[in-house]
């Protein structure tokens, strides 16, 4: 993308707390010399993405338009606006724009059973899903790159808090004699993900370094 080169829009979804925000963010750092800039738009501005476009269509730089944490309600037309600009302004646009959006939803809707009761069969096999499913699964079908982000297994979890531990200057001894605290911080928040490590270390690292 940097290069000139074609590239597609990037959708990140998975469990929270894993990285995806921050992956964008870290590119910025990395390739900012570059000539990447990365504009965070967030939902309730989808319907100036558009004018955003515009502006910076004509610039030497190549931009990331990056909407954090997406996902859209039942009742909300504002997703229609992101499909608009991912089929027509975008392309429209020239080649020095691309979207990237991180959601805890792969298709970035809520889906309910009684929208896939809809779906017709037919004798000889085809399957017809129902328009509402359709036009859900419709806005994720328009990123061309699909990352998912998966919950941290045990060990990727103590080697974050390790990390985190280390930088706050925390002794090897007090970071070998964490582990079970640091379980059991997991445990009382339903997740083993890098933000509840960093949370636990800062905690730990407080009442310890």
């Amino acid at each position: 993308f940097l290069e000139g080169r074609p590239a597609n829009n990037v959708l990140m979804t998975g469990a929270r707390g894993t990285g995806k925000s921050s992956l964008v963010k870290a590119m910025l750092a990395q390739y900012g010399e570059q000539g990447l800039r990365l504009i965070e738009v967030d939902k309730s501005d989808l319907a100036d993405l558009g004018d955003i476009v515009d502006l910076v269509s004509g610039r030497p730089e190549r931009f990331i338009i990056f909407c954090d944490d997406l996902s859209f309600e039942e009742g909300e037309a504002s997703y229609k606006e992101l499909k608009s600009v991912l089929d027509g302004s975008i392309s429209a646009a020239g080649d020095n724009v691309l979207i990237y959006a991180t959601s805890n939803r792969r298709h970035l809707m809520p889906e309910y059973m009684s929208e896939n009761l809809s779906a017709r069969h037919q004798p000889d096999g085809e399957i017809h899903p129902g328009e509402t499913v359709e036009e859900k699964i419709s806005l994720s079908e328009r990123f061309g790159i699909w990352l998912s982000f998966y919950p941290f297994k045990q060990d990727d979890y103590l080697n974050i808090v390790h990390y985190w531990l280390e930088t706050h200057g925390c002794t090897q001894e007090s970071i070998e004699a964490s582990h079970t605290e640091a379980l059991q911080w997991a445990l009382e928040r339903g997740s083993r993900s890098g933000r509840v490590a960093r949370q636990f270390a800062r905690d730990w690292a407080a009442r310890h370094a």
